[in-house]
């Protein structure tokens, strides 16, 4: 059966220090980001392969084909503003994401050796049109352009704002840059058998990983963050992937979301199903109509060789600040140890 499935197609971009794939497939969506020789720091599902033709309809479910996607939110509206799927509109759905940005087959308009525009299709259940932009860095070997561009397809105004999310191992230590206690909003889980991430805050930066736990419950929650400042980082083996974005105002921040937001699914007994998301929202925006508006990210890769440890590993982001503009990275001096 297997064999006559249709593989996905993958446009490469490469330049001798990293590779990245992606997809038009899919919403058009990066599966795939590592220094030369390295292994993937994207996590993708087994989907990818084992569902390359989704169906695409205002009842479709959620497929989790992971790697980068890019949504609109705040997730509470998803539903509400389409006369496609009533049921959904009826229960307030926060689930599954548009099936019209994450599953519809974008369209390659641009591929050369170094960049890589996708137009994706007009979805009547959010009311936008997705355009994306993936590119080498001109100024950095080590750096990837991610850029999204949402049009508002109606005949009348609509407000979202555009939301990246960014899969990761669930073995991944995140860290961000965050001032205090009260910009760090917990969403813990409600699940039976599941227990929120634990995570901590100690001179200005903010860390996050999966706990080794003999205990058997599944980590699982979501972090919601007002950063200090336009970054994050994600310690995975020996690679680390800083992802640079436009440090907002929190009032530009739609309320119900953060400008970072960690969600963490790690069940102890395997760790290789679980998963990170780093995920960025821009500014939340009224669109008129056909007006666009548009976000990116940087992604950096880096090569670490020093401990798994997060002292070791903030130590190490700190000394790359300057050359990187991570604000807010290095602990102030007066910070007790």
């Amino acid at each position: 059966m297997s064999s006559t499935r249709p593989a996905v197609e993958r446009i490469q971009l490469h330049n001798g220090v990293v590779e990245l794939s992606a997809t038009p497939a899919f919403g058009g969506r990066v599966l795939s980001f590592n220094l030369r020789g390295h292994p993937n720091v994207l996590k993708t599902g087994e989907a990818v392969d084992q569902q390359p033709a989704p169906e695409v309809s205002a009842t479709a479910g959620d497929i989790p084909y992971l790697g980068h996607d890019v949504w609109v939110g705040p997730q509470s509206q998803w539903w509400m503003h389409q006369q496609v799927n009533p049921t959904r509109k009826a229960a307030t759905a926060v689930w599954p994401p548009d099936p019209y940005l994450s599953l519809a087959t974008t369209r390659a308009v641009t591929r050369s050796g170094d960049q890589l525009i996708l137009e994706g299709v007009p979805s009547p259940v959010t009311g936008v049109q997705l355009r994306k932009r993936v590119a080498l860095s001109s100024t950095r070997a080590d750096t990837v352009e991610v850029e999204a561009t949402a049009r508002n397809i109606r005949s009348e105004s609509i407000a979202w704002d555009l939301w990246f999310n960014t899969r990761v191992a669930a073995s991944t230590r995140v860290f961000v840059p965050v001032a205090d206690a009260a910009d760090i909003r917990l969403q813990p889980p409600t699940e039976a058998g599941t227990v929120a991430p634990a995570y901590r805050h100690h001179g200005g930066v903010f860390a996050l990983r999966a706990d080794a736990r003999q205990d058997g419950l599944i980590q699982r929650g979501k972090v919601l963050l007002q950063p200090s400042a336009g970054w994050m980082a994600g310690f995975a083996g020996d690679q680390v992937l800083v992802i640079r974005f436009a440090h907002q105002p929190l009032s530009a921040i739609h309320p119900e979301q953060g400008q970072v937001e960690l969600y963490l699914d790690a069940p102890p007994q395997h760790p290789e199903r679980g998963l990170l998301e780093m995920e960025v929202h821009a500014p939340y925006r009224q669109l008129a109509p056909d007006e666009r508006m548009q976000a990116n990210e940087q992604w950096t890769l880096l090569r670490y060789t020093g401990p798994d440890a997060q002292q070791a590993q903030h130590q190490f982001l700190c000394s790359k600040a300057q050359e990187l503009q991570l604000t807010n990275a290095c602990a102030p001096s007066s910070a007790a140890p």
